[in-house]
C-alpha cells in the first residue's frame, strides 16, 4: 500500500507538472518514477508466473506496460500500472472484507484469564496456560476466555457470536459455556474442558477458513475459464498486431490497438467474481451460527430438493414433558398430579422427571412420600399422607376399563406415554408426557415449503404411532419409523434417486450411516457436539431449526450474487474488447473502465456480508424475522428409541 501510495503521488505530481508547467524532461521523470515504484511487485509476479509457466492477468498488464513505454507513451505505462496496483489492492480489501466476521470471532475470546489459585486469590495468566480442571472467574460483563462447565454462580451468558442463538441462556450450575460468549449480570466460576485450540469457537474458525479449499462448481468453472481465457486474449493481441498492419494500418497504430485489447481483457472482475461472493457468503454465515464447511456445499445449499429430519432432538426437544393429567372420580387434576409427583420424586427415570417438574412448574406443593420404592417393569409405589398410592404403565385391566381405556386410548393415539396413578385398585388419574417438539419446528417446516422444497420427511426408529402423530403436528409430506440406521440409509438413496438432491438433518451421532449417504449433511446444536462439527457440511451452531431455511436462503443469494458477477463481468470484457479492436479507446480510458468493473463486482460481492430477508434476528423477539416463534405444537411419544 505504501509503494502503490507513492506511485500515485508521483503520477498527480506528474500530471500537475505536464499541465502547468510544461516541462516534459520533469513530468518524464515523475512518470519513470510512478512506474518503478508501483510496478516492482507486479513485475515480480508476473516473473514468477512466467517462470511456473503460467500466464497471468498480471503478465498481460506488465507486457501491456513495457509495450507502452516502447512506442514512447509514458504517461500511459504510468497510468497502467498505478491502476492496475490500485485494482489488486482492492481485491485484497474484499478478501479481508469478507474475511473480517472470522477476524471478529477470532477477537471474541480473551487473550488472558482469572485463574483461581487458591480460595480467595486469582492469577491473570495467557489463555493458553488453561487446561482442563482449571476454574476460572468470570465477572460481569466479561467475555469467558474458553469451554468450560459452571461450577459456581448464576448468570445469563450470550452465545450469539459463537452459536447464533437468538437469546441469552441461563447459565448455572452444571451448564456448560463456550469461550467468546459474554457473561451477564453474575459472577460464574468455570471449570476448563478442554484446551484452548480444541473450543468450538476455535474450531469454528478454523473449519471456516478450511471451507475455501472445498471449492464449488462455479469457483472450478471460473478457474478452468481464466486458464484458457487469458491465453485467448494473449493470442488475440498478437494476430491485431500481426493482422492489422496487412489491412492496412501503420504497424504503430496496431501494435497499440494490441495493447489496448491486452489491457482490457487482464480483467480483476473475471477473477474475483465468484470467489468473492463465496468467501463473503460463508462469513456471513458463520456470523449467524450457520458453519457451512466450503464453496461445494454452500452450492449444494441451494440446489437441495428434498429434507429428511430425524426426530428425537432433531423436531423434538429429546426430552419428555407432562403433557396432560385426566382424573377420575372425585380427585382433581392438580391433587392427583401433586400425589404423582410425590411417589415420582425419588425416581430418575425420564418420565418421573418430567412428572415432578410438570408439578413445579404449576407451583404446586409436593407432598413427602414414605417408604417410597421401585417396582422394575411396572413403576414406583409409596405412601403419601397416609394413602398407599403406585404410579405406573398400564394394565390390561386398565385398558379394558371403559373410562380409563379410552382416555389410556386417547392419550397413546395423541403420540404420549401415559401412566396410571392409583391407590390400591382404584383408578385416580391418567397422567401423559411427551417428547415436546421444538417451539420452530412447524414453522421451520413451512419456511421450507415455501422455499420450493419438494419433499420434507422424517426418518425415525421411534414406533409408528409416534411418527404418525409426530408427522400430522408438523405437517410433514411423508415419515418412515421404526428404522434401523441402515434403513435410514436406503430410505435416504431412495429419496435422492426420486427427487434429486436431498439433504439429512440429525445431530451427528446416532444419524452418521444417514447423514454420510445424504448429498448434504447438516447437523443440529453442532456447538454441543464435537462429532457433529467435524463430521456435518454443515452445522448450524445453536438449536434453532430455523437457521436452516436461512441458510438455504444465503446460499440461493450467494448463488444469485455469483450469476449477476460472471455476467456482468463477461459483459464488460466484451463491450471492451470489441471497443478495442475497432480503436475507441487508449490505454488508460480502456483500463479505467476495466478496474471500474471489477470495483462493481467487488461491491456486489460484498453486499452478501448484509443479512437478507430471513436471516435477520428481531430484537424483541429474538427470533428470525419469517419464523415466529410457536408454543402450541403437541408432544410426541417415549415409547420408542430414536435409533
Amino acid at each position: 500500500m505504501v509503494t502503490l501510495a507513492v506511485a500515485a503521488v508521483l503520477l498527480v505530481a506528474g500530471l500537475v507538472v505536464e499541465w502547468t508547467i510544461h516541462s516534459e524532461p520533469v513530468a518524464l521523470a515523475l512518470f519513470w518514477g510512478a512506474i518503478l515504484t508501483g510496478g516492482a511487485y507486479p513485475l515480480r509476479s508476473a516473473i514468477r508466473a512466467v517462470r511456473n509457466k503460467r500466464l497471468t492477468i498480471t503478465v498481460l498488464l506488465v507486457v501491456a506496460a513495457i509495450g507502452a513505454i516502447a512506442l514512447g507513451v509514458v504517461e500511459e505505462a504510468a497510468f497502467l500500472v498505478v491502476i492496475f496496483s490500485l485494482g489488486e489492492a482492492m481485491e485484497a480489501y474484499a478478501t479481508d472484507k469478507a474475511r473480517g466476521s472470522i477476524s471478529a470471532l477470532m477477537a471474541l475470546a480473551p487473550p488472558t484469564a482469572n485463574l483461581i489459585t487458591s480460595a480467595e486469590g486469582t492469577e491473570t495468566v495467557a489463555v493458553d496456560r488453561l487446561h482442563p480442571g482449571h476454574v476460572v472467574l468470570v465477572r460481569p460483563g466479561e467475555r469467558l476466555p474458553t469451554d468450560g462447565t459452571v461450577v459456581q454462580g448464576a448468570s445469563w451468558v450470550d452465545a450469539s457470536p459463537v452459536t447464533g442463538e437468538s437469546v441469552p441462556v441461563e447459565a448455572t450450575t452444571g451448564t456448560e459455556v463456550f469461550g467468546g460468549s459474554l457473561n451477564g449480570n453474575g459472577v460464574l466460576h468455570v471449570q476448563v474442558t478442554k484446551e484452548y485450540y480444541d473450543t468450538v469457537l476455535a474450531r469454528v474458525i478454523e473449519q471456516v477458513e478450511e471451507a475455501q479449499a472445498n471449492r464449488s462448481g462455479a469457483e472450478r468453472f471460473a478457474d478452468k475459464f481464466s486458464a484458457v481465457y487469458t491465453p485467448a486474449m494473449f493470442i488475440l493481441a498478437i494476430l491485431v498486431a500481426v493482422i492489422l498492419p496487412l489491412l492496412g494500418f501503420e504497424w504503430r497504430e496496431a501494435i497499440y490497438r494490441a495493447l489496448v485489447v491486452l489491457v482490457v481483457s487482464c480483467s480483476c472482475a473475471l477473477v474475483i467474481s465468484v470467489p468473492v461472493s463465496v468467501v463473503t457468503a460463508i462469513a456471513r454465515g458463520a456470523k449467524d451460527g450457520i458453519l457451512i464447511k466450503g464453496g461445494v456445499y454452500l452450492e449444494r445449499l441451494a440446489d437441495i430438493k428434498a429434507v429428511a429430519f430425524d426426530k428425537t432432538g432433531t423436531l423434538t426437544r429429546g426430552k419428555p414433558a407432562l403433557a396432560r393429567v385426566v382424573p377420575f372420580g372425585d380427585t382433581h387434576e392438580d391433587e392427583a398430579l401433586a400425589l404423582a409427583a410425590a411417589v415420582e420424586a425419588g425416581s430418575e427415570h425420564p418420565i418421573a422427571t418430567a412428572i415432578v417438574t410438570g408439578a413445579r412448574d404449576r407451583g404446586l406443593t409436593v407432598p413427602t412420600a414414605h417408604h417410597a420404592r421401585a417396582l422394575p417393569g411396572t413403576g414406583m409405589e409409596a405412601t403419601v399422607n397416609g394413602r398407599a398410592l403406585h404410579i405406573g404403565r398400564p394394565s390390561d385391566a386398565d385398558r379394558a376399563h371403559r373410562e380409563l381405556g379410552r382416555a389410556l386410548a386417547q392419550a397413546e393415539a395423541e403420540g404420549c406415554t401415559a401412566v396410571v396413578l392409583r391407590e390400591g385398585t382404584q383408578p385416580l388419574a391418567v397422567v401423559a408426557v411427551a417428547d415436546q417438539l421444538r417451539p420452530d419446528a412447524k414453522t421451520a417446516v413451512a419456511e421450507l415449503r415455501s422455499l420450493g422444497i419438494d419433499r420434507v420427511m422424517m426418518l425415525t426408529g421411534d414406533n409408528d404411532t409416534v411418527a404418525r402423530s409426530t408427522a400430522q403436528a408438523l405437517g410433514l409430506d411423508d415419515y418412515r419409523a421404526e428404522l434401523l440406521p441402515e434403513d435410514k440409509s436406503t430410505a435416504v438413496h431412495e429419496l435422492r434417486e426420486k427427487y434429486g438432491v436431498i439433504a439429512m438433518v440429525g445431530d451427528g451421532v446416532n444419524d452418521a450411516p444417514a447423514l454420510a449417504n445424504a448429498d448434504l449433511a447438516i447437523a443440529m446444536g453442532a456447538a454441543g457436539t464435537d462429532v457433529a462439527l467435524e463430521t456435518a457440511d454443515v452445522a448450524l451452531m445453536a438449536d434453532e431449526l430455523d437457521r436452516l431455511p436461512a441458510a438455504i436462503r444465503l446460499s440461493r443469494r450467494a448463488r444469485n450474487n455469483i450469476k449477476i458477477n460472471i455476467a456482468l463481468s463477461l459483459a464488460v470484457v466484451a463491450v471492451l474488447i470489441v471497443a478495442a479492436l475497432a480503436g475507441w479507446m487508449s490505454l488508460t480510458i480502456g483500463l479505467l473502465l476495466n478496474e471500474a468493473s471489477a470495483a462493481l463486482i467487488i461491491l456486489n460481492g460484498l453486499r452478501m456480508l448484509r443479512p437478507g430477508r430471513g436471516e435477520t434476528r428481531n430484537p424483541a423477539t429474538g427470533k428470525t424475522a419469517s419464523t415466529p416463534a410457536r408454543e402450541d405444537h403437541p408432544g410426541t411419544d417415549l415409547n420408542g428409541a430414536d435409533t
